[in-house]
């Protein structure tokens, strides 16, 4: 399953210098960190009334389209996959409410 993740980062990057009229991925680069940022948003909404709704189609549909701009925004911040990836192995094994309370302490 982390292969075809890896492969949609790959080729996300690799669209950073691409022609923006004839990529998609190019032309939200182009238009910078808040556009991308502002899609992610919208996605994510629209993930969310697709679990609301109840609509499993339309759902595995939206958080494609979610990931797929996350993966846009993770690129434009400089972000690699591998460190999202330790990070939740970091996490694995505690519980959230205690990963939490580590954060919090950690913020003080």
């Amino acid at each position: 399953m982390i292969n075809i993740l890896e492969k949609l980062y790959t080729t996300i990057e690799a669209r950073k210098g691409a022609d923006k009229s004839v990529s998609y991925v190019a032309k939200l680069f182009h238009k910078g960190t808040l556009k991308i940022a502002q899609k992610v948003g919208e996605e994510a909404v629209e993930t969310v009334i697709a679990a609301i709704a109840e609509d499993k189609e339309a759902l595995v549909n939206e958080s494609a389209d979610l990931i797929f701009h996350l993966f846009i925004l993770l690129a434009d911040r400089g972000v690699k996959i591998n460190e999202i990836v330790d990070e939740l192995d970091r996490r694995m094994g505690l519980s959230g409410l205690d990963e939490k309370a580590l954060r919090k302490m950690e913020q003080e």
